[in-house]
């Protein structure tokens, strides 16, 4: 069988013959960016072959590499079979987190502190309380020491906030690439990645080990040790709260779709994998839905969309999509399959919110370019906001044309200099954007699904409950994604109603923040509880001439 040796880690893997330099990398432990899972259509898993190139043969027309990678020994992991022995070498993945620039602050409201976890000293010893029911005992006074986590779990990054119980004070923040997002990047992959009991135990434990890790970090900063961390509070969508519990998602992923959790309830931190307090807790909050989860929970607590009177739409934009509407305090929610795009993945120069991405793009009258990057470093690819900012100029100054196609040069009103930058990229129409950074038609097709998925969602929700543009007084636009996209980007490429565009707020992180109040104030459990029993939930495929409303939405 042949033997693929991967550097620079200088791991071996020995695979059948016809298996992927994917399933090899695999195999050996090494973990190579695949967020499509394999399936050939996110182009990320490039590897470069150094030797046994002849025993290799490759097909991957889906997503055709430059003829300069070509030349050097770029090929797609999860397209190469394997017929003998090589060596490979495989970008390492230890550095994402380094570079990644992730929200870590949500609105928030005032409230009592009132945690679930309290102490008391008697008689040489401290005993730890959860509501009414001892938890556990210390010797000695130990009452000055009560910590708690509050962990926002998104499909592409996590956000841990070390929190002190007894002040109500976050001592520190830490924040990371989600592991589970370098084998299946969107919620549907991941589901189907974790419904075998190898896939599911990967996506748990590697998680796991990074709120491990991220417990670690913030306990060595803050100087706390973490066996006095008694309460951990986890806030995602259904499905990361799901694969964080280690609970098979299969049901999430096929008619009725039915969670096989529903929150409201805490679990024991030691028997899933958490490092505190022995008799430590997770609390998780209620589900709403199969696809609208606790961060939509902890997002309605932190906002207090329930006590708002008037009419507020919500929408939380990143991978998976969901939003509320809140009227007079009846709440109504869905969801939609937004996909990776948004987060730079499926796009050609796409990449993380890490250095030297493209997080800002504005076009002058005269066709001159302003952008920015992460780290204010050379370009050298684009990130979810800046994909949003050029697409909507190009939408915009008329480069991207109202079907989402690229207009060429010769039929263009579009200023001179912007001319210039319209190119073929492998025989196809692209623009160029900063040096060997390109949006090409296939990403702009992928920002039309994504924008599209939302755009129709708020339009049917906004239907179903009949609510008017008119009577929208505020659009709050949540999560650390979307905190750092602009208003016009978001009318600009018509995911939000260009007549509700004066009425955008972001909101930042509220799973995060919502999580937080969860953990201080016990109160807001029983709150959330009979709110979230009442959300009227919206199946979009149940709505008439939803398919038809969602090939509307898909232009600028």
């Amino acid at each position: 069988m042949p033997e693929i040796t991967f550097i620079p880690d200088g791991l071996n893997s020995t695979i059948p013959v016809g298996a992927t330099l994917l399933e090899a990398a695999r195999s050996a432990g090494i973990v190579i960016e695949s967020p499509c899972d394999g399936v050939g259509t996110c182009g990320k898993c490039k590897v470069r072959v150094l030797a046994g190139a002849e025993t290799l043969e490759t097909s991957d027309d889906r997503h055709k590499l430059s003829e300069e990678e070509r030349a050097e020994g770029f090929v797609l992991a999860c397209s190469s079979t394997v017929f003998g022995d090589m060596t490979v070498e495989v970008e390492s993945t230890e550095g994402h987190n380094k570079t990644l620039k992730i929200l870590s602050e949500g609105a928030s409201f005032a409230y009592e502190l009132e945690p679930f976890i309290t102490k008391r000293f008697e008689g040489g010893q401290t005993t730890i309380y959860a509501g009414d029911e001892p938890l556990g005992v210390e010797e000695g006074d130990t009452t000055d020491k009560l910590y708690g986590l509050a962990i926002d779990i998104g499909t592409t990054t996590v956000v841990t906030a070390l929190i002190d119980m007894l002040t109500g004070e976050e001592l520190d923040s830490v924040s990371a690439l989600n592991p589970q997002s370098l084998h299946a990047q969107d919620v549907l992959t991941r589901i189907k990645f974790a419904s075998t009991p190898e896939g599911l135990r990967e996506m748990h434990e590697s998680v796991t080990a990074q709120f491990r890790s991220m417990t670690d970090d913030l306990c060595a900063r803050a100087g706390v040790d973490k066996r006095f961390i008694y309460e951990t509070v986890y806030s995602g969508n259904t499905t990361m709260i799901h694969l964080a519990t280690n609970v098979n998602p299969a049901t999430l992923g096929k008619f009725p779709y039915i969670p096989q959790i529903f929150g409201g309830n805490h679990i024991p931190a030691a028997e899933y994998g958490l490092d505190i307090a022995p008799f430590g807790l997770i609390y998780l909050p209620p589900i709403i839905t199969a696809f609208v989860g606790p961060d939509i929970t902890s997002g309605v607590l932190a906002a207090r969309l329930h006590e708002r009177r008037g009419t507020t739409l919500f929408v939380d934009i990143g991978t998976n999509g969901e939003m509320i509407i809140a009227r007079d305090g009846t709440l109504s929610a869905t969801s939609t399959a937004a996909g990776p795009a948004f987060e730079g993945m499926n796009i050609t120069s796409g990449m993380r919110a890490g250095t030297g991405a493209i997080e800002y793009f504005s076009i002058a009258e005269d066709g001159s370019i302003e952008l920015r990057t992460i780290g204010a470093t050379k370009p050298v690819g684009i990130c979810g906001s800046g994909l949003f900012d050029i697409v909507g100029e190009l939408a915009r100054v008329g480069v991207i044309g109202k079907n989402g196609r690229i207009v060429p040069a010769n039929r263009g009103t579009y200023p001179e200099m912007l001319k210039e930058r319209v190119v073929e990229l492998n025989g196809k129409p692209a623009f160029c954007v900063a040096d060997e950074v390109f949006i090409t038609q296939g990403d702009i097709r992928q920002v039309q699904l994504a924008k599209g998925a939302v755009r129709s969602g708020v339009e049917a929700m906004m239907t179903s409950v009949g609510v008017s543009e008119a009577e929208v007084g505020a659009v709050q636009i949540a999560g650390s994604f979307g905190y750092h996209l602009r208003a016009d980007s978001l009318v600009n490429i018509a995911l939000i109603p260009a007549a509700l565009g004066d009425r955008i707020e972001f909101v930042g992180n509220t799973s995060k923040s919502g999580a937080q109040a969860f953990l201080l104030n016990t109160p807001c459990r029983a709150e959330m509880e009979e709110v979230t029993a009442q959300v009227n939930s919206v199946e979009l495929s149940n709505q008439e001439g939803f398919d038809k409303l969602f090939v509307a939405c898909l232009g600028f």
